[in-house]
């Protein structure tokens, strides 16, 4: 098994914990284990197995959380995950776990299981107060010979009863009553365990199992339409199930009428971008800027003021070390930690947004755009959660079928603002567009995601041709996480954030201090003068970035310190101008003699564009070298800069002209523009139609 977050050195029983996605197979494994593992509402959330010790009574063992799948045959990357991994501890107990109101789709897994000869403990998780299903767990034990509890996966119900049926010896049980009819379908017998299963999964005609066996015959001549027969004769048995243990209200699962407006063709995409305006809008200007200032003034009026006169008594204010410790440490790492109250809102309203079910209906309602564009539908998920973290969003690529699907998913997931960019747009965008930041700030994100989209079109037609991929996608009810879901996230993302600022963020800004205060002969250019070595290196660069409008050396170097984390573009930010708050480096953005300022709202608006696009952060090149290898990671890099530079270079043209002619003129100059591409393209295709018609007579 490969070592995971939570590999422990002594070895217990292994308990598996096998489901459909979006069944509550996450949530249960929290709760057994007391972690706090990642939820979601969509296929692919769990892409490799995670394993953790947990008590049973007087008994320890270890739940490994396998990757969510819909039957024993593979159909992406987290489902081989899966299905590899039951087959090879083929003699673990396994808890099966169903959702109630989906409970007669959910139970092909389970006789997928009972079929392979395992020992399976099925649960039936009941999370909705008003389930449209309810089913008669003893009646469902007696068909099928197998220990049935319902539970709730989110409260606790009933989970002593299961832990009980865990303490059981192994025992393998009875396979389904249809097993012998299909498997004796088989026109060839086959030596290997457990062939009965093996023997259905060829009448399916599942590829691994054809390879695995090394089946010669020509299958789709020999097993005419046994698919259709092995599927009607377990559905078939599902049914007799259905009308013996499961009363139906009637009605739909996950439909709402709310579904009328969200998934409208012509509302999805304006509702998707107001609900996106107003998270924004309370994340940087309403509550979150409330508590980012008390937070600020809290910092500055105790921790700050308390260090630096420590630090001034002790060393100096003239000495090197209180320079480190007031500017680096107070003033750079201050500035990003004054963050941490809109961080923690950004993550807690896209949790809510994920719980409630509604990204799955964005999901779905971008499938189509997303097809036509060489992307599948998954690749949405991987985009979503860009907005979160690139480096976590490349790792969900994996679950694409088709590789160059997921290379090209993992290339443009660094394109979507994450939220070690938003710092830099509120403090740049809040000190140069005021109010109307909310718009910039909502025109960036799209941007990233408009430039993705395009980018992958582009390579659709050239170089990353993908196949057609299957997209299965559930619309869950629309419900609320709970206010105990939610009190975790706001602590694993408040975690999660303190420990960036307490390690890498620390780490780089003090060296990004030394770099700036120490020349190349180690003065320290406060008191002996001189260029600083981050000075000389900046001046060197500098002169790369005077077309976007921003060339100065301070401007430079804070975007190669951003290259590690792009926390630490405003964090370098403030320490070149000697700032400790937001307020601080947003009256100083506009001063010429500060060491970063920009001249005018066009420059500040080009470097904006930039930090969007320029780089992906250290983490995302490592994931992206590990996920599709260093040739495309290398690729991705130079794309992704140049078409920063060009993109940006557009942008401070487009954003001049607007502030020396004003907006119509360049409004109406943009429509004409737009109107000769037009033009230009519809000639060209006529061209071409016009010379491939030359001596075809099929129209006359």
């Amino acid at each position: 098994m490969k070592k995971c977050d939570f590999y422990e050195a002594k070895p217990f029983e292994e308990i598996l914990l096998v489901g459909n996605p979006n069944t509550g197979k996450t949530t249960l494994f929290n709760l057994l284990t007391k972690s706090n593992e990642h939820v979601g509402n969509w296929h692919g959330v769990t892409v490799e197995q995670k394993g953790k010790n947990f008590s049973c009574f007087d008994k320890t063992f270890r739940l490994v959380d396998l990757p969510g799948i819909y039957s024993l045959s593979a159909l992406s990357y987290e489902e081989k995950v899966a299905i590899d991994y039951i087959k090879a501890h083929n003699k673990t107990k396994i808890i099966n776990i169903c959702d109630q109101n989906n409970i007669e789709r959910n139970l092909s897994l389970t006789l997928g299981l009972l079929e392979y000869g395992l020992d399976v403990v099925l649960v039936v998780n009941c999370m909705d107060k008003r389930p449209i299903c309810k089913v008669d767990c003893k009646k469902l034990s007696s068909i099928l010979n197998i220990p049935v509890f319902s539970i709730n996966a989110k409260t606790g119900d009933n989970i002593e009863s299961l832990k009980k049926a865990l303490l059981q010896p192994y025992k393998i049980a009875p396979e389904p009553s249809y097993v012998q009819s299909l498997a004796k379908m088989l026109p060839f017998n086959i030596q290997v365990d457990r062939k009965e299963f093996y023997a259905i999964k060829l009448l399916e005609k599942d590829e691994d199992v054809i390879g695995l066996l090394k089946v010669n015959t020509n299958v789709d001549n020999v097993f005419k339409n046994s698919i259709q027969i092995v599927a009607k004769t377990r559905y078939d048995f599902i049914e007799k199930i259905k009308s013996e243990c499961v009363k139906h209200s009637g009605k739909v699962y996950g439909e709402s009428k709310i579904d009328k407006i969200v998934l409208n063709r012509f509302l999805a995409f304006p509702l998707f971008l107001l609900i996106l305006c107003g998270v924004f809008y309370f994340t940087f200007f309403s509550i979150g800027k409330w508590l980012s200032e008390g937070l600020t003034s809290l910092l500055d009026n105790t921790i700050a003021r308390f260090v630096n006169q420590i630090s001034a008594s002790v060393f100096g204010e003239g000495s090197w070390v209180y320079g480190l410790i007031s500017e680096a440490l107070i003033g750079g790492v201050g500035t990003v930690l004054s963050f941490l109250p809109q961080v923690a809102l950004l993550f807690l309203f896209l949790s809510f947004l994920e719980d409630s079910g509604y990204l799955s209906r964005v999901a779905f309602a971008c499938e189509d755009l997303f097809g036509k564009l060489g992307l599948s539908g998954k690749s949405v998920y991987s985009l979503l959660m860009g907005f979160g973290c690139s480096t976590s969003a490349i790792l969900t690529a994996r679950n694409m079928d088709d590789k160059k699907a997921k290379i090209k998913t993992a290339m443009l997931t660094p394109y979507m603002s994450c939220s070690a960019k938003f710092p830099i747009y509120v403090v740049i965008g809040g000190a140069f567009f005021g109010a109307n930041n909310v718009f910039v700030i909502l025109g960036l994100y799209i941007l990233g995601l408009i430039i993705a989209l395009l980018l992958s079109y582009i390579y659709e037609k050239t170089i990353l041709k993908s196949k057609e991929q299957s997209f299965i996608l559930e619309f869950p009810p629309y419900r609320f996480g709970g206010i105990k879901r939610m009190t975790n996230v706001l602590w694993d993302n408040v975690k999660t954030f303190l420990i960036r600022v307490g390690s890498l963020i620390i780490a780089m800004n003090v060296i990004v201090w030394l770099l700036g205060n120490f020349s190349f002969s180690f003065g320290y250019v406060t008191k002996d003068g001189g260029v600083s070595m981050l000075e000389s290196l900046g001046k060197i660069l500098a002169p790369i970035f005077v077309p976007l409008g921003f060339g100065s050396w301070g401007i430079a170097s804070a975007l190669i310190a951003g290259v590690v984390a792009k926390e630490v573009v405003i964090s370098s930010i403030a320490m070149f101008n000697l700032a400790s708050n937001m307020g601080e480096i947003s009256l100083s953005l506009s001063n010429p003699e500060s060491v970063v300022f920009f001249a005018t709202p066009s420059v500040a608006l080009s470097f904006l564009v930039f930090c969007l696009l320029y780089c992906p952060c250290l983490s995302s090149m490592a994931v992206l070298k590990q996920e599709i290898g260093r040739k495309w990671t290398f690729f991705a890099v130079i794309v992704q800069f140049c078409l920063a530079y060009l993109t940006t270079l557009f942008v401070y043209n487009v954003a001049l002209t607007f502030e020396k002619f004003g907006g119509t003129k360049v409004v109406l100059f943009l429509l004409l523009f737009v109107l000769i591409i037009i033009c230009v393209i519809k000639i060209i295709s006529l061209f071409r139609k016009s010379r491939s018609c030359r001596g075809c007579n099929r129209c006359k």
